[in-house]
């Protein structure tokens, strides 16, 4: 195993891979800009290093590498975003005796393009969503008449849910076309795009592969992603609830066969299409950790960070994997629903997260810390284990019932009052359908300046406490009692009552 690693993220993902290397008893070395001098990645780390003023320095792949030789790191691990999904970084790593915690580069290049990833998956008879070339607005209209109306226009290089255009009709194509070559090209410095049929209504299901370097794989299950706000997931559970055994098992051998024709190594996630039929289809491969990868941690009992860092010491694979129970992650931002969901940066002036039976929280936030708004608005995963998807779904209902989050603007309010409609308790749902309930799910909650709302929310408090001195309670801080009304404001708010 390594003596030091370096993990060139940041925030909760950094933090998470940290957790595992202090029980290995590695020692590992954080990396921060000035805007993340205070973070919690900084602070939970056994050594840091500053990369400057520059708050894309996380993105300098030379800097990063010298970084980890200077330091004495043997390896490092990614994380995800940034340079996770970078080839050259990877080679750059291993060409100067660092070893890169995650897949061969062959594998992280060959599955960056898009286009070449449905290639090399339709060569190893994955299933593909219908699709071809649109380098001319000429060869996007024959390829879109051939797949049939509506299709997406969609990035090369993309991924994190950027990159893409919904086109329902002809007359839209060359906008769509211009729209997405333009954000393409600032988020991965390339226009180049491509048509898919958009399926519809499917579900997004993706499914967990790990693989050694000696040829041995496994897949550890399936992950529903489909409830998404504009291709970026919010919530993720396992398994999912309309998935049958025969087409789990088709969907996740396919997966196998995938990453065994890439000669592939490390953690790594197929991510599919389901249609209403039972359908599936390869959308693309995600070649590093996932952000939901603790839902399948808590059902499989497998530490996926650990599984990686052996994998990438040389250690065979020795998982033979099973699944128990039901496990559903929800994504806490920093970002307002009711501004049509704009980052909220700022100071985070009070935090309670949840606990008990069957709860996990990744945070890469703590009370006092700021939220800089130069980086992605995720503070927190919430994910929640039980024996059955009713209970779970009351656990995660429950925990971010808990949470509070004062000084700068939640999804909070949103996530209860997704989690809480009766499709999602029923596991009814798709890819579409939170922008189909947008306006309810986003409305503004109540006005926290309004002075009998505030009267009513610290009564309330007030009563709170009262009941809990007469149970036995009265040891209570006199901080804690004042600070009842202020949280007690603030969900109330939350949940607009």
């Amino acid at each position: 195993m390594f003596k030091k690693v370096l993990v060139a993220n940041r925030g909760e993902i950094a933090v998470r891979v940290m957790r595992t290397l202090r029980e290995l008893g590695v020692a590992s070395v954080a990396v921060y800009t000035d805007a993340d001098r205070a973070s919690l990645h900084v602070r939970y780390a056994d050594e840091a290093v500053a990369l400057g003023a520059d708050p894309r320095a996380y993105l300098d792949a030379e800097r990063l590498v010298s970084t980890a030789k200077q330091c004495g790191a043997d390896a490092l691990h990614p994380g995800y975003g940034f340079l996770s999904e970078n080839p050259d970084f990877a080679e750059l790593a291993e060409t100067r005796g660092v070893t890169f915690v995650g897949p061969p580069p062959s594998a992280i290049r060959a599955m960056g393009s898009k286009q070449r990833a449905r290639a090399a998956m339709a060569a190893a008879g994955v299933p593909i969503v219908p699709g071809g070339g649109a380098g001319t607005l000429e060869e996007a209209k024959a390829t879109a008449a051939r797949v049939g109306y509506p299709v997406m226009v969609k990035a090369t290089d993309g991924g994190g849910g950027k990159g893409m255009r919904l086109c329902a009709r002809e007359e839209e194509l060359a906008s769509a076309l211009e729209r997405t070559r333009s954000e393409a090209e600032k988020a991965f410095g390339s226009g180049d795009v491509y048509i898919e049929k958009a399926l519809v209504e499917p579900r997004h299901v993706e499914v967990q592969v790990l693989g050694d370097r000696d040829g041995n794989l496994v897949h550890l299950f399936e992950r529903d992603c489909s409830l998404q706000r504009r291709h970026q997931k919010i919530v993720e559970e396992t398994p999912c609830p309309v998935l049958d055994a025969a087409t789990r098992d088709a969907l996740c051998g396919v997966a196998v066969r995938g990453a065994r024709s890439l000669g592939y190594h490390s953690a790594g996630t197929f991510e599919f299409l389901l249609d209403r039929s039972g359908s599936f289809y390869f959308l693309e491969m995600n070649t590093r950790l996932q952000v939901e990868h603790p839902v399948t941690e808590l059902v499989t009992g497998t530490d996926l960070v650990r599984e990686m860092l052996c994998v990438a010491a040389g250690e065979p694979l020795t998982l033979e994997p099973s699944a128990r129970g039901v496990a559903i992650e929800a994504r806490l931002c920093a970002e307002d629903p009711a501004r049509g969901f704009v980052p909220s940066p700022g100071t985070i002036e009070r935090l309670v997260t949840a606990a008990g039976p069957g709860v996990r929280v990744d945070s890469g936030v703590y009370e006092g810390a700021s939220v800089s708004p130069h980086y992605d608005p995720l503070l927190a995963k919430l994910s929640v284990w039980a024996p059955t998807r009713e209970r779970a779904l009351a656990r995660l209902l429950r925990a971010l019932g808990e949470c509070t989050v004062v000084g700068i603007a939640t999804n909070l309010a949103f996530l209860e009052r997704l989690l809480a409609t009766p499709e999602v308790a029923a596991g009814a749902y798709d890819t579409g359908f939170v922008e189909r309930h947008a306006a309810e799910l986003s409305a503004p909650l109540a006005d926290a300046n309004d002075d009998a709302f505030v009267a009513a929310a610290a009564v309330s408090a007030h009563l709170d406490a009262a009941h809990g001195r007469a149970n036995g309670r009265a040891g209570a801080s006199a901080e804690n009692d004042a600070l009842a009304p202020w949280v007690a404001v603030e969900r109330a708010e939350r949940l607009g009552r």
